[in-house]
């Protein structure tokens, strides 16, 4: 599916993390800490943040569903053993308090501000606890109208049980909606297997698109998707 020629979507869906919230700079932010508490600053975060990754999405996708702040901390402490340190439990507190304090990018709430005013239903659908989203969701302005998380629906991205979720409880079809996301594996593989309407904010992280899937429209910032929508006739 395409933008063009096609109906002005009644909700717009946002991936939280990445797309709003600053994800990639907060969890190095976090990890930095982290890793200075244990007197191992030596180690590139960047390498360190590789392995984390690879073990939460992994253990995302292994049954039984499991919080967020569960497998976080599970991830956490792996990573942490790969690199022979020791783990604790004030080091998932410090990371999951990091993530729920993460603040959104500059042109964020000036955007959303911009399409409730145009007159648009906006949700989060996010790989995160109640909890942990809420302190992000306080730094929106109070633009958004629904957030639905993993927690809710038992299931993580990219399994697209999460945004069945966010669509039954919207009350919408796939056509109601465009979801807006900055990540290709999470959030592109749910647009293709169910067809909705995609926008991928690439902020140049070096992430890339799924070989099979290309979405209906690249921008490089947030403030980019209402003059979008408005050259679309939306």
């Amino acid at each position: 599916m395409s933008l063009h020629n096609t109906p002005r979507p009644s909700w717009l869906t946002f991936d939280c993390y990445g797309t709003l919230i600053q994800w990639d700079e907060g969890l190095r932010d976090a990890v930095v800490a982290i890793l200075a508490s244990k007197h191992a600053a030596a180690i590139d975060p960047r390498a360190f943040l590789a392995v984390y990754d690879k073990h939460e999405h992994a253990l995302e996708q292994t049954p039984p569903h499991r919080s967020f702040r569960d497998i976080a901390g599970e991830a956490l402490r792996i990573a942490l053993h790969e690199f022979k340190l020791d783990a604790d439990a004030g080091d998932i507190r410090l990371l999951t308090d990091r993530i729920s304090a993460m603040p959104p990018f500059p042109e964020v709430v000036g955007t959303l501000r911009a399409l409730k005013e145009a007159g648009y239903r906006l949700c989060i659908v996010s790989n995160t606890d109640d909890d942990v989203i809420a302190g992000n969701v306080a730094q929106l302005g109070g633009y958004i109208d629904r957030v639905i998380t993993a927690q809710q629906a038992g299931a993580y991205k990219p399994d697209r049980r999460l945004f069945d979720y966010a669509h039954q409880q919207l009350r919408v079809s796939r056509d109601d909606v465009v979801h807006i996301c900055a990540s290709p594996h999470l959030d592109h593989a749910a647009a293709r297997d169910i067809g909705f309407r995609c926008v991928w904010i690439d902020r140049g992280t070096g992430r890339t698109l799924l070989p099979d899937y290309t979405p209906d429209a690249t921008l490089s910032t947030l403030d980019q998707v209402p003059p979008l929508f408005a050259a679309n006739g939306w």
